[in-house]
């Protein structure tokens, strides 16, 4: 039997994977995703669906779930197919008649055949940065939080935000019409978030306390209260709190992809100007590509997986042009 051989497969659904699919598509390719999460939209969804995002270009700001709902519908415009639930597990390279492909296989027990494999599975498996502080594990879902997936559980709340990055920042500016008090401690003075964003904090009713890190958290029942201290003079103070989110980063695990003989980095995984990986055919775009000059953003992943989907359908059809023409032009073709 002739194997079902796709002409991409693209592993990861989250915005990048999603754009990618639809290049995909707009390239004439026989194109497949496959995800480990059991719906599409990779963090825009599982993370911060009521978050808005301001660096998408064509949108002021959007919603993440909104932004997800657009890109999983221009993803489906083709007809790809669509395999979620399914970690990969296993890469294998062999040939077919003097073809190169690749056999994908899944935890659920499934192959996958591909001629070339883009890459799009973010930062791969993830789980936050947590405090040394036992209490912040019992209530973890109950008043202490890692992810913000809807903005009602604080509604009328005292609530204190810990972390200095993109997330801490949006999040204190986002519940400024859901909380009745919002304060956010930072261990540095410098914040690692848009310039924009950080004005907009100062100049809100956000208590925003630089040099203050969180000391003990103070709980009956539920959380009522928290101890945070100045990590310069060690002066403490406590605060009134009802929940406490905790945005302090991720840390990242690439898993099964690290023994697939990828040439992988502490940052991600190694490409270069056209996306490639040093295995053939294999791609990587999104927060798990690594090259010089790497920003990561929703924006510049978008043009990333592009580049990647390009390059992947010269793989496959080396008389087709990396180029493929302004989409605005496909009518008159």
């Amino acid at each position: 039997m002739t194997p079902d051989i796709f002409d991409v497969t693209i592993i990861g659904g989250g915005p990048v994977g999603l754009y990618g699919l639809f290049y995909a598509g707009l390239r004439g390719m026989k194109a497949k995703l496959i995800d480990a999460l059991p719906e599409l939209g990779g963090q825009l969804i599982t993370l911060y669906p009521e978050k808005y995002i301001y660096d998408v270009a064509g949108f002021p700001k959007i919603l993440a779930r909104d932004l997800a709902k657009n890109l999983i519908s221009q993803a489906l415009s083709y007809n790809p197919k669509i395999h979620l639930g399914e970690r990969v597990i296993s890469l294998e390279q062999e040939q077919n008649e003097d073809r190169l492909y690749y056999r994908l296989l899944t935890e659920a027990g499934n192959e996958h055949i591909t001629s070339t494999v883009v890459l799009t599975a973010g930062i791969g498996a993830f789980r936050p940065r947590k405090l040394p502080i036992p209490e912040l594990d019992r209530f973890e879902g109950n008043g202490v939080h890692y992810f913000v997936n809807k903005k009602e559980l604080f509604s009328g709340k005292k609530v204190l935000i810990v972390g200095g990055g993109d997330s801490a920042v949006d999040w204190a500016i986002n519940l400024l019409d859901t909380a009745s008090k919002i304060t956010l401690i930072h261990r540095r003075d410098k914040f690692r978030a848009h310039e924009k964003n950080v004005a907009q904090l100062m100049n809100s009713p956000v208590d925003v306390r630089t040099y203050h890190e969180l000391k003990k958290v103070i709980a009956n029942e539920k959380i009522v209260g928290s101890v945070i201290y100045d990590n310069r003079t060690l002066e403490e103070k406590a605060l009134e709190v009802d929940a406490i989110i905790l945005n302090l980063g991720f840390q990242a695990d690439l898993g099964p992809l690290k023994t697939w003989g990828l040439d992988i980095d502490r940052t991600g995984v190694k490409v270069n100007y056209r996306m490639e990986t040093n295995l053939p055919g294999i791609f990587a775009a999104g927060d798990i590509a690594s090259h010089p000059g790497k920003l990561k953003l929703i924006s510049t992943g978008f043009g990333e997986v592009a580049t990647a989907i390009n390059f992947a359908k010269n793989y496959v059809d080396p008389d087709s042009k990396v180029f493929p023409g302004h989409s605005s032009d496909l009518s008159s073709r």
